[in-house]
């Protein structure tokens, strides 16, 4: 099983919300996930980012691989 960290997408038309999950890659993207890690909401000004950074670290310490968009968000949290 190869694990991803990845967003999913919740809300409503033109008003996305994004939930951080590690999830199996086979799952398709609003699939079932195994832990939900933080939030991610895009369209508030500034954008809000919570991100449990820890459980982060530990699935990829264990081998999961993020999206390219969580491994910005990741960075800009690290700020």
């Amino acid at each position: 099983m190869a694990v991803s960290l990845r967003l999913q997408r919740h809300g409503t038309t033109h008003r996305p919300f994004y939930k951080l999950v590690a999830a199996d890659s086979r799952n398709v993207r609003d699939g079932r996930c195994i832990e939900q890690l933080g939030t991610y909401d895009s369209v508030s000004n500034p954008h809000k980012i919570n991100f449990n950074l820890e459980r982060v670290d530990y699935w990829l310490s264990n081998g999961a691989v993020a999206s390219d968009t969580v491994k910005s968000l990741i960075a800009q949290v690290r700020k």
